[in-house]
């Protein structure tokens, strides 16, 4: 087994330049806090703190007990290198130009400092640990922001086990297995155990530690033990409204009529699968979370727990990401650590484009670009129920045509192609996963005349 590793100060000879809603004690500590920034690869609110009735992910619900559950926190694309090229740079994808997985980050970088590089340049030490941006590959990542880059394979036990494509084959990546060995055997495993190893060592500086966890993204595969968990009879699919189809063909990427094709039992193991990748992951953010406690730095990390984009699990009759509906853009976030309430559920709204500054704020970093499009709520992590962002936005890409959508607590509005392609309204309220087209119901007309107005709204 290899890892993939890169020194980087030495290869490329850069320099260091490059609950109760009370708050904790809000006085800064004078030694900067370490930061453990972890990642996770198309992770939805399936988990035990967000109310999921059956997915078992005791660690992420411990972290949650600690500090502040967002319940409102919206990417700015859904999908994994517009979304993360978005939130480590501070800006949104309309203007990285980042729209798909293709585009490369260092086709457009230029100057920008990245949310790593800044910590880089405030004395931390940094370390990449698996997917925090699309690839680790150079023309994916900013090699400017870390002293340290590894990424991790399963092992050769790892890639045995019981396996089934839910598509005979047609999807290419819609398949699961049930693996052999244990934790350790896949990539996940080996990132947390290089994470814990570098927690429990020694350090002269403060750290960045930022841990990207590549389940439960496709292919759904994680030990056997975590599959063992979930019963098929107990992974029950949402049921869609009698009726219902897409409001447009390009309201979901495609593949609709493969995944009409679906039977009961495929489902069911696409949530099985989902579920048992959830629980691996989850039991890797708990080794990460004891090796912080048992080395006594606990206290003076902040960490910043999220997936990178929400997910479909049968909603819309869609299994995967790429729409700007609820499930697509809507996402877990969870913080902790030095001067972060604890315990709290907050409702405050917020766009993905603002972790940078959020972090770099609540981390006391200096030099903070100016070009930034995203705002701090640092001030949320004391007083969790603060109001924040009024409405979040995000778009997506069908060929060459964008959607938009802009959403508040109580509606959500999309245009295609600036309305040309067609609109759609929901009622947060009573339609929560978004099943019902208003937009041309004449008595709503004046709700769609007030959110295309905050659509195209200059923030």
């Amino acid at each position: 087994m290899k890892n993939l590793f890169f020194l980087l100060l030495a290869i490329a000879g850069l320099s260091s330049c490059v609950g109760s809603n009370d708050k904790k004690d809000s006085s800064r500590v004078e030694k900067k806090p370490n930061v453990l920034f972890i990642v996770v690869d198309d992770l939805t609110t399936t988990l035990g703190c967000y109310g999921h009735p059956i997915v078992k992910t005791p660690n992420i619900d411990k972290l949650a007990a600690m500090g502040v559950q967002f319940d409102h926190a919206y990417c700015n694309y859904s999908v994994c290198n517009p979304s993360r090229s978005s939130f480590l740079t501070g800006m949104k994808p309309e203007t990285t130009t980042i729209l798909d997985n293709r585009k490369t980050l260092q086709s457009v970088i230029g100057d920008w400092v990245s949310l790593p590089a800044l910590f880089r340049q405030n004395g931390y030490y940094t370390m990449n640990l698996g997917k925090i941006y699309h690839t680790i590959k150079e023309e994916d990542n900013d090699y400017k922001g870390w002293d340290e880059i590894y990424d991790f394979k399963a092992t050769e036990l790892g890639e045995k086990g019981e396996r089934r494509n839910m598509t005979e084959d047609v999807l290419k990546w819609c398949w699961w297995m049930a693996a052999e060995g244990e934790d350790e055997d896949q990539g996940d495993g080996q990132i947390a155990k290089k994470a814990v190893e570098f927690i429990k060592s020694d350090h002269e500086k403060p750290f960045f530690l930022a841990v990207g966890l590549h389940k439960p993204h496709d292919p759904f595969i994680a030990p056997k033990k975590y599959f063992e968990m979930y019963p098929l009879e107990d992974c029950t699919p949402p049921e869609l409204p009698e009726g219902w189809e897409p409001v447009y063909k390009h309201s979901l990427p495609g593949e609709t009529t493969i995944f009409n094709k679906f039977t009961d039992r495929e489902r069911r193991e696409f949530l099985r699968s989902y579920y048992a990748c959830s629980s691996f992951m989850d039991a890797q953010v708990g080794k990460v979370m004891n090796a912080l406690e048992e080395s006594g730095q606990l206290e003076n990390t902040l960490i910043f727990f999220f997936g990178d984009h929400g997910y479909h699990l049968g909603e819309h009759n869609w299994w995967n990401k790429v729409t700007i509906y609820q499930n697509g853009t809507k996402a877990p976030f969870i913080v902790a650590g030095p001067n972060v309430a604890e315990g709290v559920r907050s409702q405050s709204m917020f766009e993905f484009i603002d972790i940078y500054p959020t972090l770099a704020e609540a981390s006391g970093l200096d030099s903070l670009p100016e070009y930034l499009e995203g705002k701090s709520f640092a001030e949320v992590l004391q007083y969790p129920s603060l109001d924040f962002r009024s409405e979040v936005r995000a778009v997506v890409r069908r060929g060459d045509m964008l959607g938009r959508t802009v959403k508040n607590k109580k509606w959500r509005y999309i245009e295609w192609d600036e309305g040309k392609k067609g609109r759609e309204l929901y009622d947060e309220e009573n339609d929560p996963v978004e099943y019902f087209n208003l937009a041309e119901s004449p008595e709503y007309q004046e709700v769609v005349a007030e959110m295309k107005g905050l659509l195209y709204q200059d923030y």
